[in-house]
């Protein structure tokens, strides 16, 4: 089935200043962002509310940030609370500084663990805590930057940690990553025995 795409064509309809909703794996073109940001259009990533494991419980999302990473993680839990999510917030709580294998590892642990269904942490960049989570026997973290990364480390890689990098991308980018990673589901078929490969590794490498 193709992926749907929003073109300038759609935002037509859309009065200057409004909003538009689209489903997390449809495709942009240049032009109807262009056409967004010149009429001041929203486009919303819409993302399918959470799925309760008990009418009382629902998916718990852990996240973590570095003094770098602080404030979009701060805009991301609003967004996680928005879709129906339940963060699950280990810190930072400011700009100070702190080092970010610290809250790399706190995160990956509370995945691994059970304690989250899937966990995000923030740097600058998102490549040192990728590397600090995988550390964590268990931790499939991936660096993403767009959503169509997004959706390759669910779907072909199983990730359950998502770091990314917040001098990298815009608040908006992370937001439309972060839909696409939690609305994407892990494939299975031939991409299962490479997560077993991954697994039988880690398993070498482990004393």
């Amino acid at each position: 089935m193709p992926r749907p795409v929003l073109t300038a064509q759609d935002l037509e309809k859309i009065p200057e200043g409004g909003e538009i909703a689209i489903a997390p794996d449809t495709l942009i073109t240049p032009l109807a962002r262009d056409t967004a940001e010149q009429r001041q259009i929203q486009i919303r990533i819409e993302q399918p509310k959470a799925e309760s494991t008990s009418s009382n419980q629902t998916r718990t999302i852990a996240l973590g940030a570095d003094h770098g990473g602080y404030a979009l993680k701060e805009q991301l839990k609003n967004y996680l609370r928005e879709w129906g999510y339940a963060p699950l917030d280990l810190g930072t709580d400011s700009t100070d500084p702190v080092d970010y294998p610290d809250f790399a590892e706190l995160v990956a642990n509370a995945v691994v663990r059970g304690e989250a269904w899937r966990g995000v942490v923030v740097d600058s960049a998102g490549i040192g805590s990728a590397i600090a989570a995988n550390k964590v026997p268990g931790a499939r973290a991936a660096l993403c930057y767009d959503r169509a990364s997004a959706k390759n480390s669910r779907e072909h890689n199983d990730a359950n940690i998502l770091t990314l990098g917040a001098k990298t991308i815009s608040e908006e980018t992370a937001r439309e990553i972060l839909a696409q990673w939690l609305a994407t589901n892990f494939a299975g078929g031939r991409h299962q025995k490479r997560i077993d490969k991954i697994q039988a590794i880690e398993s070498r490498h482990q004393k």
